[in-house]
């Protein structure tokens, strides 16, 4: 029988390179790629880069493959990360908003586009070095397990694949922890066993963000005011990009006791602070849904919501109230619900699904 092929994405870390060991163990006929999507040839911004699209990632990917003994390749996908990522970043903090880079990338870059370029050469399936598990349900449809390790769980940045693309997805890494990975890369004698993981955003490496935006549109965003929820103005601020939901620190506010963005509208140029109740929200709204556990929500469901990557998740009942509008009201009022983030929605370790916060 006739070996399946997988294209996998290395990163030239310890994840991805671990996985393509994993796969070519389990008789899968694997290529690695790793993805091009810095935008400039200069040598030195190259070195900078760091994270999963950098000139070491190359250097250590390859590495990696001709260590395992599997071809080797990259593909550029410049336009495809500048369009669905980078643009997409900046468009949301000029609408007030907080996006999530890595959730676009995923969908739209290492899957959406891997994917149908690794079709086109004849693979099977594409992989990641995800710490998740893609699973198909008894109704034949496919979700998201989350990870064997909670601790490193990403089902969270995963939940707007389609069935599709989760069809033709394998996740090795998923079933195992990070130091069960570490280990592995270790006995095999892989050089990237203790490299460690990235936190930045790959594309803004010093985490400013504000000089990143101003940079890629050539323009100085305008400051304007700080009004507390009933519109009073008790100050000034650096320009709507500088400030996301829930933010004390930076403000430059002397009003005797701990303050915090409550809200920014764009709109009006400004930026709403508040005390720390007013951070609380017993409910959200979200937009552009997916749902991987069925094809749309009937009625109403009760599930576990995460409001960011780092949210442990909270009970809540979540039902329609648009076509692409999903209500999720909390037992329990949740902080800082930021317009921009994704909500996703978990029956127990499944995605049910999930959706653009679009106000609480």
């Amino acid at each position: 029988m006739e070996k399946k092929k997988v294209v996998i994405g290395m990163s030239g870390g310890v994840d991805s390179s671990v996985a393509a060991h994993l796969l070519k163990e389990a008789g899968y006929d694997v290529v690695g790629v790793t993805m091009q999507i810095w935008q400039t040839e200069d040598a030195c911004s190259l070195e900078e880069n760091g994270g999963c699209c950098g000139l070491s990632a190359v250097e250590d990917a390859r590495r990696v493959a001709s260590d395992l003994g599997i071809p080797y390749y990259v593909m550029n996908f410049r336009n495809e990360f500048k369009a669905n990522v980078m643009d997409y970043f900046v468009d949301e903090y000029l609408k007030g908003r907080t996006p999530n880079p890595c959730i676009a990338c995923n969908r739209y870059v290492k899957w959406e586009s891997l994917l149908k370029r690794s079709l086109d050469i004849g693979a099977d399936y594409i992989a990641t070095g995800h710490y998740a598990r893609v699973v198909k349900l008894d109704n034949g449809r496919y979700t998201l397990k989350k990870s064997a390790t909670a601790a490193k769980d990403q089902t969270y940045a995963l939940y707007n694949l389609t069935q599709y693309q989760l069809e033709h997805t394998l996740m090795p890494v998923g079933e195992y922890t990070k130091d069960e990975i570490r280990k592995i890369a270790e006995d095999i004698g892989l050089q990237v066993a203790n490299k460690p993981d990235s936190q930045e955003i790959c594309f803004v490496p010093d985490n400013d963000y504000a000089k990143f935006i101003e940079e890629t549109t050539g323009e100085k965003v305008k400051p304007g005011n700080f009004v507390t929820p009933e519109g009073k103005v008790i100050g000034q601020h650096k320009g709507i990009i500088h400030y996301t939901v829930g933010q004390r620190k930076g403000l430059n506010l002397s009003m005797g006791h701990p303050v915090f963005v409550v809200a920014i509208r764009p709109e009006t140029n400004e930026v709403v602070i508040g005390n720390a109740e007013d951070v609380f929200a017993p409910s959200l709204r979200c937009n552009n849904v997916n749902f991987m556990m069925f094809e749309d929500l009937e009625g109403e469901m009760e599930v576990t919501a995460k409001i960011r990557y780092s949210h442990a998740g909270s009970k809540c009942i979540i039902r329609k109230v648009d076509d692409d509008v999903v209500e999720c009201i909390f037992e329990e009022p949740q902080r800082a619900i930021t317009p921009g983030q994704a909500v996703v929605f978990y029956d127990g370790d499944y995605v049910v699904g999930g959706g653009t916060i679009i106000k609480e």
